[in-house]
């Protein structure tokens, strides 16, 4: 897609401060971070958001979350992280290309909203 900031920070078009890469997904730290550690995670393929995504587009989906644990991990988030996709505007989505938020470093609290 060709005005989808995300599309275009996977094309190398717009700077970002890369986490992890590979053929199926990218990961880059959050400009606006909400915790210690707030990465990312976003397939190369254009899905608009987790309610777009269809079941061949399952496996990319749960690729997102074991490059988050994968992350986590290297992170020593071992006392808990947060992993959050959210859904249209009310939820607070602004950029709509699926992506998956890594939230970590400090006490969570619930509800989140």
């Amino acid at each position: 897609m060709t005005d989808c900031l995300f599309c275009k920070i996977i094309a190398g078009k717009i700077p970002s401060k890369k986490v992890y890469e590979d053929e199926k997904a990218l990961a880059f730290e959050d400009i606006n971070p909400q915790a210690p550690t707030h990465v990312l995670i976003i397939p190369r393929k254009h899905i608009a958001g987790i309610d777009q995504a269809t079941d061949a587009e399952a496996e990319l989906v749960g690729y997102c979350q074991l490059v988050a644990a994968k992350i986590a991990r290297e992170r020593k988030l071992g006392h808990g992280f947060r992993t959050v996709y959210n859904v249209g505007p009310d939820a607070g989505q602004t950029v709509f290309h699926l992506h998956l938020h890594l939230l970590g470093g400090r006490k969570m609290s619930w509800p989140p909203g």
